[in-house]
């Protein structure tokens, strides 16, 4: 059987979707996204129809996708029980959905002209879109692939990730367009604008947005390692905790952090022996646990993480929280798949609040974050420039060894120069690090062992351009090049 000649662009693209992925943790090869992008953008640049440039999108995104997060599959299959070809189904079904988003990049902005400056702005908000549509997945949004090593990592604190992949497509279409276009005045200019933009981002990667605050203090982050199949098991719930009181204890820094759901029993079912045991530790050496809280009046479980120290007790509560893995959407219509399915432990919590404050714990005031919620930069700045640190803690064991927690913890570098914050993580398998203002990683403990990771974590005060504007900047852009595309174009 003979190959189609005309289905080689669609496949090139899928490629190029595939090889993106190397921008990305763990491997952090930022230039490769960037030259895929400039492929697929000198693909669409030949094709003649928006119809086509939507199949040349799409592929692309379906490649990003599929390579990007099949660990999806993992979490719903190896450790959730699911089916295998359901699993795969399903895991195909949210790759095409994100795909789809791609390819409506490349229908627009070839619909209304001028791709080298329409197709950024569309890519971004695209991006943008992806974080609030159904809660919200932006997850490989293009930014990060720039984070932390890129020169177009400067621009995060101003613009933020969004921002970042408005400027990443924008040198990718001047890219494309210079082999594209034979005028000589265009790729003279192109060079030129490249030029700027980049040496600009060095320059801004040199500004320090925020001025340290207090002294420097220790801190422990405990990794315990717990297989997510034992996790919830009743008759592993005692050695657990046995296993984290132990390696807290062993623990003399200045704040101590556990990871989410450190502690798999609700907290007011904790052993009174337990408890005193970490309300007589924590007045020496400050405590965060990620557990599990119950409110008898309302009925209502949270995913929330718990201080222990010589002050009353604090709490956050997780406030996004993750569709189909902690609460049910449609519970009439996908209620089935968690009844015959699915096995997944805390598939219906309840909402923390979005306006909640930082914790006040060994000096600092500690901007705590659960699980993914630091994938959204415009939900951790609630807690700035209130809070002088800042802290995810997470349990990335439903992926496996896969590549989920590594990229994980480099949206977590954008959210620490985005803010200007040193970060802190604590997870139960990895990655557990130490992140400073600048998004470098400063220690990161060993994925897939039980460890303590002693760091010293620094408070800063203060606001960057993203802390004090969010998104907005970049949506007004965005909106006001579209709207000056559509009128050269009527013109």
């Amino acid at each position: 059987m003979i190959f189609n000649k005309k289905y080689l662009p669609a496949l090139l693209a899928l490629l190029l979707g595939a090889a993106s992925v190397l921008g990305f943790a763990p491997y952090y090869l930022f230039p490769i996204p960037m030259l895929a992008i400039a492929g697929l953008c000198y693909l669409w640049a030949q094709t003649r129809t928006p119809q086509a440039a939507w199949i040349l999108g799409f592929s692309y995104g379906l490649g990003l996708y599929c390579v990007g997060i099949y660990w999806i599959y993992i979490s719903l299959h190896d450790f959730g029980g699911m089916p295998w070809w359901f699993a795969s189904f399903c895991t195909l079904c949210l790759c095409a959905f994100m795909a789809l988003f791609v390819g409506c990049v490349g229908y627009f902005s070839k619909k209304l002209g001028w791709m080298w400056l329409s197709a950024p702005v569309l890519w971004g908000l695209s991006d943008w879109i992806r974080s609030w549509i159904f809660t919200g997945f932006p997850w490989l949004t293009m930014g990060y692939s720039q984070v932390p090593h890129s020169p177009l990592a400067g621009y995060m604190p101003l613009v933020g990730v969004y921002g970042a992949s408005v400027i990443t497509v924008f040198l990718a279409g001047l890219i494309a367009h210079w082999f594209a276009k034979p005028s000589l005045i265009f790729k003279r200019n192109s060079i030129a604008a490249m030029v700027f933009i980049v040496m600009l981002g060095h320059v801004l990667k040199m500004v320090e947005w925020t001025t340290p605050i207090g002294k420097p203090i220790s801190v422990a982050l405990v990794q315990g390692n717990i297989s997510q199949l034992d996790k919830w098991s009743p008759e592993k719930a005692q050695s657990t905790i046995a296993q984290y009181l132990s390696m807290l204890q062993a623990s003399k820094a200045n704040l101590i952090i556990l990871p989410e759901t450190a502690l798999p029993v609700i907290s007011s079912q904790l052993n009174a022996s337990v408890k005193n045991a970490l309300i007589e530790y924590g007045k020496q050496h400050p405590l965060i646990i990620g557990t599990v809280e119950y409110n008898e009046d309302t009925s209502e479980y949270f995913n929330s993480a718990i201080s222990f120290s010589d002050a009353p007790n604090q709490a956050y509560k997780k406030n996004h929280l993750v569709p189909f893995g902690e609460f049910i959407p449609l519970k009439q219509v996908f209620g089935w798949i968690y009844r015959d399915w699915l096995n997944m432990p805390l598939s219906d919590l309840s909402r923390g609040g979005a306006q909640q404050q930082p914790m006040r714990l060994a000096g600092q005031k500690i901007g705590v974050n659960i699980c993914y919620e630091d994938v959204f930069g415009e939900e951790i700045i609630r807690q700035l420039p209130a809070a002088t640190l800042l802290v995810n803690i997470s349990n990335d064991a439903w992926y496996g060894l896969s590549y989920a927690a590594d990229q994980h913890m480099q949206f977590s570098q954008a959210r620490a120069l985005e803010t200007g914050r040193h970060l802190l993580r604590a997870t139960n398998t990895g990655a557990t690090a130490s992140i400073n203002q600048h998004g470098d990683v400063l220690a990161h403990a060993p994925h897939d062992v039980q460890t303590t990771l002693n760091v010293t974590a620094q408070g800063y005060t203060g606001s960057t351009p993203y802390v004090r504007w969010s998104n907005w900047p970049f949506i007004v852009f965005c909106f006001g090049v579209i709207a000056f595309v559509i009128r050269r174009k009527t013109l």
